[in-house]
């Protein structure tokens, strides 16, 4: 009987880890949209488009950017079909006394999209060759533009930019972090757990205790 290959285990085991990270964050963005979507009324058509632009607005603006093909949900199209079906079926579960709920609870899954699209955005850029400040806003674009044009869509000001809590700055510092953390050789799945839970725990932690970015006022 041959010795296992440990290289081989460990590497399946990385891919693994990453593709259960890119699934919570995916559907995470997704159950966002679709949320809001539903909230607002929309047909099924508005609703799967919704979803999808938060799932995968992100992601695809960054891959444009850094020159990357195909894009993460072109290569992975089984993706597309579970945001199909999420955006087919979860409507029926919702009615109109939920949603009063379903505004707050949007803001859990919205937490949880920003850690992992960060931490997986920024690590992408860093191994690609891009510097530091560079990954970093990479990060940030993959996290945060998806839920930008979500709030766009449903006719919103888009929350990142009036309600004056931290957002970006949260991605923003959790990049910083995966950069760090690279640069220290830890395991990826290391970097990229601890990128992720500190962004999604600094992001519920503003919400809970209500921090808030300095607003700017005219003399």
């Amino acid at each position: 009987m041959l010795p296992p290959d440990w290289k081989l285990v460990k590497q399946i085991t990385l891919d693994a880890f990453l593709i259960a990270l890119e699934v919570l964050g995916v559907i995470a963005f997704a159950l966002s949209g679709v949320i809001e979507a539903a909230r607002k009324h929309f047909d099924l058509v508005g609703v799967v488009m919704v979803g999808f632009i938060t799932a995968f607005g992100g992601g695809t603006l960054r891959d444009i950017l850094l020159d990357r093909r195909p894009f993460f949900w072109v290569e992975q199209e089984f993706w597309v079909w579970v945001l199909i079906a999420l955006a087919f079926f979860l409507p029926f579960f919702f009615r109109a006394r939920h949603f009063v709920f379903t505004e707050k609870a949007i803001v859990i899954p919205d937490a949880i999209g920003l850690g992992i699209f960060t931490a997986g955005g920024t690590h992408i850029a860093l191994e690609l060759g891009s510097s530091p400040l560079i990954a970093v806003l990479m990060g940030v674009i993959t996290a945060v533009v998806g839920g930008i044009l979500r709030d766009v869509l449903v006719n919103e000001v888009p929350r990142a930019f009036h309600d004056h809590q931290p957002y970006a700055v949260v991605a923003f510092a959790g990049g910083w972090l995966v950069v760090l953390l690279d640069a220290l050789l830890l395991p990826v799945s290391i970097t990229l757990l601890f990128g992720s839970v500190f962004i999604i725990l600094l992001r519920l932690m503003s919400v809970k205790f209500g921090w808030e970015l300095k607003r700017w006022r005219f003399l």
